[in-house]
């Protein structure tokens, strides 16, 4: 498979590459785009360089597009490279919007290219084993959903960072959404939502703290925090089932030793941690079956449908059901709903 990386910033050279690197013997970089011709051109030795997709495109014909730019940009490049027929696998948050991931979606061909977001945290082996386990454990209960990290204000110093026209939200959208979609991806689709977000400390337009109660279409309820104001970091998320409580602690990624379960039936078959190169690996097995690959079309539109319902209760002040969001509500074309303001404290 030939790949192309748009966006030679620090998640690509971190994260994206290395796990190129891994499956080496069945994906190649054949070129790299970036508004700094310098820095796409150290990103990966000796693949093309382009300062324009379009050109890129053009002359390249990839069979995949990874997208590592800044959210406001996910959109255009992905319809893009999809048009193209290359298959995209795009950071999170894929799209500043539900109207806009579908946008990104409508792009897809019938049998492919198909747009993948990248969801990593949901494909180590612990998450696979608990969704295998199906119900073995119980009628599924309570989920707890926590995801409380620290950014300071010099990460915030990045111009594009903090704001509702280039990112789409805050911490609920750009970390949070990680351990969501895992938590989704366990108990299933969310029913109602009742919520509160705010911007308490940080120099921005954005929440830096939201707190969610969820009902899921199955009866089960959840309780989902988010926050980058904690100085001790951590993501945690628990499932109480009703013979079994299993439990996840780590912080970006993890291995089967950061989950417990009190349940004699919790033993992965294997340790395969949390990862892009986890992720990759389906997204090329399904390539070379030609199928929808994991976390795309509907599978990557629920996480963007409970931060949207997120957003929504918190700046209504109301309850607010999934079967809400449709193509006319405000919450559609932008997470802030055209309110922009939240509640906030401290801050002059």
């Amino acid at each position: 498979m030939r790949a192309a990386i748009v966006g030679a910033g620090a998640i690509a050279a971190h994260s994206h590459v290395p796990a190129l690197r891994a499956h080496g013997d069945r994906v190649e970089v054949v070129a790299v785009a970036d508004v700094d011709e310098t820095r796409a051109g150290s990103l990966v030795p000796g693949a093309a360089v382009y300062t324009d997709l379009g050109k890129l495109l053009d002359a390249e014909h990839p069979d995949l597009v990874i997208v590592c730019t800044p959210p406001y940009l996910h959109a255009g490049q992905a319809v893009a490279a999809l048009s193209a027929g290359a298959w995209v696998w795009c950071e999170k948050p894929a799209a500043l919007s539900l109207a806009e991931l579908d946008r990104m979606a409508a792009a897809e061909g019938p049998g492919g290219p198909y747009l993948s977001v990248v969801y990593q945290q949901r494909f180590g082996s612990g998450a696979e084993h608990l969704r295998a386990l199906g119900g073995a454990l119980g009628r599924p209960m309570l989920a707890l959903c926590q995801t409380t990290w620290h950014r300071g204000e010099e990460y915030y110093a990045t111009p594009y960072r903090g704001r509702w026209a280039t990112e789409g939200g805050g911490t609920t959208v750009l970390h949070g959404v990680h351990q969501m979609d895992l938590m989704l991806s366990v108990f299933g689709d969310w029913a109602e939502i009742r919520a509160m977000a705010g911007r308490l400390d940080r120099p921005i337009e954005t929440e830096d703290v939201s707190l969610a109660m969820v009902r899921f279409e199955n009866g089960a309820m959840g309780s989902v925090v988010t926050s980058v104001l904690s100085p001790r970091e951590e993501s945690y998320l628990r499932f109480d089932f009703a013979d079994a409580t299993v439990e996840l602690r780590h912080l970006y990624g993890y291995g089967n030793a950061a989950w417990t379960s009190t349940s004699p039936l919790w033993s992965p078959p294997e340790d395969v941690p949390s990862s892009h190169a986890t992720q990759l690996g389906l997204l090329l097995d399904a390539y070379e079956r030609g199928e929808r690959p994991p976390a795309s079309g509907a599978d990557a539109r629920r996480a963007m449908e409970f931060v949207t319902g997120l957003y929504a209760s918190a700046f209504t002040g109301r309850p607010v059901l999934r079967e809400e969001l449709t193509a006319d509500s405000p919450f559609y074309d932008r997470l802030d709903g055209g309110i922009e303001t939240f509640f906030t404290a401290g801050i002059a």
